[in-house]
């Protein structure tokens, strides 16, 4: 009988790995809002020009910063005291508010007629952008320029303009 003769045949192994996950790194971060209280604004009182006595044309300025009146022309006081508008606001403390007074002139008219005036030059009692103090409660006045024709009508005139407040 003849025995062959066993050979030994080397066998190459090869170990394939599966692919590993790529190495994974995680990072925490944090979400945030912030919550303000609504703004709100009350109307403590009126724009008045007073009474005014009226010989020709002419200007009546309210400054809101000294709460005072002046007029050019032919026009003068008749003792009333006029004043600026006051407002009062609330908001969040510390926050920023921006206050927003009309663009464009308004016009008044005569209670019980169709006579006309206007009203522009809004002015602010400090800076448009202001920030609410800790109290929550801010104030501020608005003056404006009245403007008066030389043959103006007796009588009461009214209007409205509106200011606006709100966070930028």
């Amino acid at each position: 009988m003849r025995f062959a003769a066993l050979r030994a045949i080397p066998v190459l192994s090869i170990a394939l790995a599966a692919p590993s996950a790529a190495a994974a790194a995680t990072q925490t971060t944090t979400g945030q809002a912030t919550v303000l209280n609504s703004l709100s604004v009350l109307k403590n009182a009126d724009l008045d020009f007073g009474t005014l006595v009226v010989g020709g044309a002419g200007t009546a300025v309210i400054d809101p910063v000294s709460a005072s009146m002046s007029v050019t022309g032919a026009v003068l006081p008749a003792g009333t005291a006029a004043h600026p508008a006051l407002f009062t606001g609330t908001g969040s403390k510390n926050s920023v508010v921006l206050i927003r007074l009309p663009k464009s002139p308004i016009t008044v008219t005569r209670v019980g007629g169709t006579e006309t005036m206007t009203v522009s030059n809004w002015t602010l009692d400090g800076a448009t952008t202001r920030k609410i103090p800790p109290s929550d409660i801010f104030n501020f006045a608005v003056g404006a320029t009245l403007t008066v024709g030389a043959t103006q009508a007796e009588g009461t005139y009214v209007g409205s303009f509106s200011v606006t407040v709100q966070y930028p």
